[in-house]
């Protein structure tokens, strides 16, 4: 069995621990002794008592010299060492955070993505299905958005994207879940929201990005947008829920684009 250089040094010390302690008791034992003895006896004694104190002297000078030398050395560095462990534990935990974050988030525009989207609508639903309290579900395509790409290039496409995003941003609520879901596809549940509420919402969305001017170097241009909502009956999965807002957003698509439909 093989010991760790802190257990031995631990033995190390006890073991002089002990050694002084029956240093001190021998003298003890020699000092209660000397009562009515005779001079030699107690010169002898005294001899003897000198020894052992300077063994006991010389166990507690190696005790110290091994504390100082070879205990607090290894305390040192056990701290050291716990404190780089600890340091790197911080370091993986915020890299897992910033994992997490990243594969949640669209890198280019800073919204969410469509795997946080989609298990926030289930929650959203179990959550007020619960509670019996409305959900609106909004799913919204840039209107010609590959002849952005195609005539301008995909930095301006990259911009408007962002533009867009952050009007998204803009007008949902703290309690709204806006992400991009596709290309130019984004999608927003609003809950507690009935259907002409939700409608009035995304007309005022729809709106705003048609009056978005986006400038990139000398380019300038505006865009719509074609939304579909949907309100959630209470009993259909998230999936069909989704698709159904879908099929509303191909409405609006095949009559004309910049509308919206429900």
């Amino acid at each position: 069995m093989r010991f760790h250089k802190a257990e031995l040094a631990f033995f190390l010390f006890m073991m002089v621990l002990l050694m002084t302690g029956g240093v001190l008791i021998a003298g003890y034992s020699i000092l209660n002794g000397g009562l009515g003895a005779s001079d030699m006896d107690a010169l002898s004694r005294g001899h003897r008592v000198e020894q052992l104190m300077f063994a006991g002297g010389s166990l507690i000078s190696a005790g110290l010299l091994l504390g100082l030398l070879f205990i607090f050395p290894l305390i040192r560095n056990e701290v050291k060492e716990q404190g780089k462990l600890r340091e790197m534990t911080q370091t993986l935990s915020a890299r897992s955070d910033s994992l997490e974050h990243a594969a949640l988030t669209d890198s280019l525009t800073g919204m969410q993505n469509r795997r946080y989207f989609d298990d926030a609508l289930k929650e959203y639903l179990d959550e007020f299905g619960r509670i019996g309290k409305p959900v609106g579900l909004m799913v919204l395509d840039l209107d010609h958005f590959k002849s952005v790409n195609d005539t301008h290039g995909h930095d301006v496409g990259d911009e408007v994207l962002r533009r867009v995003a952050q009007c998204l941003k803009d007008f949902t609520r703290y309690h709204d879940v806006a992400a991009r879901v596709g290309g130019e596809e984004f999608a927003v549940v609003a809950p507690n929201m009935d259907l002409e509420i939700l409608q009035k919402f995304a007309e005022r969305i729809r709106k705003a990005i048609s009056e978005l001017v986006i400038e990139s170097g000398n380019v300038r241009l505006k865009v719509t947008s074609s939304f579909g909502l949907a309100l959630w009956d209470g009993r259909e999965t998230s999936e069909a829920f989704y698709k159904r807002a879908d099929k509303m957003l191909y409405k609006a698509k095949t009559t004309g684009r910049n509308r919206v439909c429900a």
